[in-house]
């Protein structure tokens, strides 16, 4: 009968004093969250238990639920192009093209920088930089400040996809570097060159890079909130208040602790069920491709 191996004492040094810490500053703040959600809590003060009445209120609050429709339209169009221009970059990155080891650390950098700094670069630029250019180039719809418009919501999410697409670059470029090139000198003989080639050989063998992609950029995008504080506020109007600023400026300055813990819970709920919705389909599609 094996004895059953020792775990080195230098691992729970290691391990226990880091879970304890995620326990005190991520877990416990979070139960904590759930638990006020069914007060009626303000943020101060004494409290009441309302059980389940401030996730009702929620489905009948039209400021929540355009939120809801802002940020679900948003995580949609930034996830696919952020995949889309990624991938695209990344199989032109992979070829021997000169200087694409420089090129890989200029498209990596954004990745590097905080996203509020970016955020202010870009709000600099669009209110002032880009309204200068346009008036000066006779070009009418550059010619004002897209923040302060009703499509300021594209001026953002053209940030958010320039600083999303490092990330998922890279990891296309790790699933690209794992594919045997004698299958594209085999399919070449086969008279198999270009797209054809890339949807018969280069998409299936990269699929589970492909998931990983989809799934974080989906999730990372229905939280999306430092871009939409800085450069917005989540205006003009309410044009541009993603869940997340709402919960934000609500719970903390509106008096709706409580009610804005249970949004907060909502969406932690309907994120948990896309990204595994989005893992089961995916992994579906890479076993009918493999």
């Amino acid at each position: 009968m094996k004895q059953k191996k020792k775990i080195n004492v230098y691992f729970y040094i290691m391990v226990v004093p880091m879970a304890v810490l995620f326990f005190i500053f991520h877990t416990f703040p979070f139960l904590q969250g759930v638990f006020f959600s069914f007060t009626d809590w303000k943020g101060y003060g004494d409290w009441n238990f309302v059980g389940l009445r401030n996730y009702l209120n929620i489905f009948k609050d039209k400021n929540v639920l355009s939120a809801y429709f802002f940020t679900f339209k948003f995580a949609i169009c930034a996830t696919v192009l952020v995949n889309v221009l990624s991938l695209a970059l990344a199989c032109a990155l992979n070829t021997n093209v000169k200087g694409k080891n420089f090129l890989k650390a200029v498209y990596f950098l954004p990745y590097m920088l905080g996203t509020l700094i970016i955020s202010y670069v870009f709000k600099y630029i669009f209110s002032n930089i880009v309204p200068m250019f346009g008036k000066a180039m006779g070009i009418e719809i550059l010619s004002k400040n897209i923040l302060g418009t009703t499509h300021a919501w594209i001026g953002l999410l053209i940030v958010t996809i320039w600083q999303s697409m490092a990330f998922n670059t890279l990891i296309y470029l790790s699933g690209l570097q794992t594919v045997d090139k004698g299958l594209y000198e085999a399919a070449a003989l086969d008279g198999a060159t270009g797209i054809k080639r890339f949807m018969k050989i280069t998409f299936p063998l990269i699929a589970p890079f492909f998931t990983i992609n989809m799934v974080l950029s989906g999730k990372n995008f229905l939280m999306a909130f430092d871009q939409f504080l800085a450069m917005t506020n989540g205006g003009p109007g309410t044009a541009t208040t993603t869940i997340s600023v709402l919960i934000y400026k609500k719970g903390f300055s509106g008096g709706q602790f409580a009610y804005q813990s249970a949004n907060a819970v909502l969406m932690f709920v309907m994120v948990v069920l896309i990204s595994v919705f989005q893992l089961r389909v995916l992994e579906k599609r890479e076993e009918k491709v493999s």
